[in-house]
């Protein structure tokens, strides 16, 4: 049995490994595309049960392979910069929305028990691109509990 979280080598998803392993999770796998924050992660947190996975919430292939074997998925990865957002939106509903459509369709069809999304407060009555995207994948994630019943 084992986790995986995406954006895992981030800040939230490092705290939350750090949780995971600390409760005795058997594996918790790091699924993010940033291979020196991973690298850093690795030199931090030098522990057997972790494996890394480099890849993009974008790529649901990757997604899917990465998601094998596993009973639970936290998805933590997100643009989260308003600037970023304000000025490459486009971008931040590739990752943030259509990152989380691949992340829900990878985990029907490898078969994950439980999703979860981490959000924001920035998505209640959103003022920004980072918002309005984090609103939208907040209602994708609970439709799709529609999908699973």
């Amino acid at each position: 049995m084992s986790v995986l979280i995406t954006g895992g080598s981030g800040t939230i998803g490092t705290a939350l490994a750090k949780i995971l392993l600390a409760q005795g999770e058997p594996r918790v796998c790091i699924f993010s595309r940033g291979e020196a924050t991973q690298a850093r992660m690795r030199a931090a947190m030098p522990d057997d049960k972790l494996r890394f996975f480099v890849g993009d919430v974008r790529d649901q292939q990757r997604l899917r392979r990465a998601m094998q074997g596993c009973d639970t998925v936290y998805h933590c990865a997100a643009l989260k910069r308003i600037e970023v957002g304000a000025y490459n939106p486009i971008e931040m509903v590739r990752t943030n929305v259509d990152g989380s459509v691949n992340v829900i369709e990878a985990a029907m069809d490898a078969g994950v028990k439980r999703v979860v999304h981490c959000s924001t407060d920035k998505a209640h009555e959103p003022v920004s691109p980072y918002g309005y995207s984090k609103a939208l994948a907040d209602t994708l994630f609970l439709a799709a509990n529609e999908y699973t019943l």
